[in-house]
């Protein structure tokens, strides 16, 4: 299970929530979607990096979040 780690209003989480969608199209990726917003020690934890995707609780990737990147992070 990978989680997504967003906040409203934020274009670069909108971009990463479309390229785990088009992995989805092509691969069985499970994800879930947390705001940082609605907890005040992931807020703290991530506010300067979001999105960020976590795998296992590891940081797989954050930022300007593409396609190709996306893919080589989750080993496809």
């Amino acid at each position: 299970m990978i989680t997504l780690y967003t906040r409203p209003n934020c274009p670069l989480c909108d971009e990463a929530k479309l390229m785990l969608q088009l992995v989805q199209e092509d691969f069985p990726v499970e994800y879930e979607e947390v705001d940082i917003e609605s907890n005040d020690v992931l807020h703290e934890k991530y506010m300067l990096m979001i999105p960020v995707i976590e795998k296992d609780q590891k940081v797989l990737l954050y930022g300007n979040i593409g396609y190709a990147e996306l893919l080589e992070a989750l080993e496809f």
